[in-house]
């Protein structure tokens, strides 16, 4: 399967009128999308963007979100093209610390899959576009939303003149509007579509920076995920497809003008391997907030993915709980546009997709605790303590399953 010409989508007119509009062209958008154009709901997709970012983000896809794909038909390409990480070792000071095995976090996918976020969106908009070519529209922005309770209209703007972060430009509110009967927020942490609602989020900034990069792998590790947990601070490695690897590191503060050589030493300084920074194609340094909208339902229109809650991107549970919540609102959308009556069961989603962002948020910020800076004595204790709770297997696997969504 291979990616449509993004031109196709470029300057194309939204359609007027549709069942369900999806404010937001990443992965959670687009695959919201496939799942209901699957069930012959009449779907359009609006991206600002132009065209999908070449910065790769999100790389882990886990179990229960591989399950969701296979239900959107893209999880045998997925799967064939991503690495499949079955086992995670703890590695401190040159030695072994502990090790999780995956195999036992789920019958079907018993790993956790890396594949670029760049691949993944490609094959997702491949797929909406077998089922419907017109179904994304890219270079439009969102600018109005009216609901008057049986329809809600938006309106917005061409972004021509957009990069391909969509950051820059404007265009007229009128160049287009479309009427729908349900409205569906993809568009990310800093919603648009949030804004325009007037839906309250409680954001937090956490005090964790990270520097992230990829280079060509020169670990001898294969397939398996390695934490290095240092007395300097967390340095995490993954695989990648291609002979590429994830590396990513704790530091003391934000370092937007890092260079590849700046990750490098300090990769090597902390784990004694130096990537090549020549081999370096991403280079990322980030900070990390956390965010939790109130209401992820207001009239017609639903929050989900990051417009509805944000977690850090350590541990990598953000794209994959905006799948997960595409997956469980993709039923309520299609008997609500049947005629029947989905209040209870929205309301059930709300609970249940808030708590399921409440949990990785906590697991996510337990990961950034194990990956903080400390004195070696208290490093040295803390890794001792670790080793032995991992020796259990009964631990080992719960810690598995938490590591994998499950």
């Amino acid at each position: 399967m291979t990616a449509p010409a993004q031109s196709a989508a470029v300057g194309a007119v939204p359609r007027p009128e549709t069942d369900v509009a999806v404010v937001g062209g990443g992965p959670v958008g687009v695959f919201l999308g496939v799942l209901l154009a699957q069930a012959g709901v009449s779907v359009q997709v609006l991206e600002q963007r132009l065209e999908r970012s070449a910065h790769s983000r999100a790389i882990g896809i886990h179990p229960p979100s591989l399950d969701a794909l296979a239900a959107a038909g893209v999880d045998e390409t997925i799967t064939g093209e991503g690495v499949q990480i079955r086992r995670g070792e703890a590695r401190s000071n040159g030695q072994h610390v502990a090790a999780l095995d995956f195999s036992a976090a789920s019958e079907r996918f018993p790993y956790v899959l890396t594949l670029p976020q760049l691949r993944t969106e490609a094959i997702l908009e491949a797929r909406l576009h077998e089922l419907d070519p017109g179904a994304l529209v890219r270079g439009v922005k969102v600018t109005d939303l009216h609901d008057d309770g049986g329809r809600v209209r938006i309106s917005g703007g061409r972004t021509s003149d957009r990069g391909a972060d969509g950051s820059s430009g404007t265009g007229s509110p009128e160049d287009f509007g479309v009427s729908a009967r349900i409205i569906v927020a993809a568009d990310g942490a800093r919603s648009g579509l949030r804004q325009l609602l007037g839906t309250p989020c409680r954001t937090r900034a956490l005090r964790d920076t990270y520097l992230m990069g990829d280079f060509a792998d020169s670990t001898g590790d294969g397939s398996v995920a390695v934490l290095y947990l240092e007395s300097g601070g967390i340095v995490e490695s993954f695989p990648l497809p291609g002979g590429i690897r994830r590396w990513v590191a704790h530091t003391d503060q934000l370092m937007p003008t890092a260079t590849a050589a700046d990750l490098a030493r300090t990769i090597g300084e902390r784990t004694g391997i130096s990537p090549d920074p020549a081999s370096n194609t991403m280079l990322s340094a980030f900070a990390v907030r956390t965010g939790l909208v109130r209401n992820l339902v207001r009239g017609r229109t639903v929050l989900i993915g990051d417009a509805a809650h944000e977690v850090s991107p350590i541990g990598g549970q953000g794209m994959n709980l905006g799948w997960l919540d595409a997956a469980a609102l993709t039923p309520i959308i299609t008997a609500s546009l049947g005629g029947g009556d989905v209040g209870t069961s929205l309301a059930a989603y709300e609970r249940e997709r808030r708590g399921a962002a409440r949990v990785a948020s906590v697991q996510a910020q337990l990961n950034m605790a194990l990956g903080r800076p400390l004195a070696p004595r208290l490093l040295a204790a803390r890794n001792a303590g670790l080793a032995r709770i991992l020796r259990a297997p009964a631990a080992g696997n719960l810690v598995a399953r938490r590591f994998t969504m499950q």
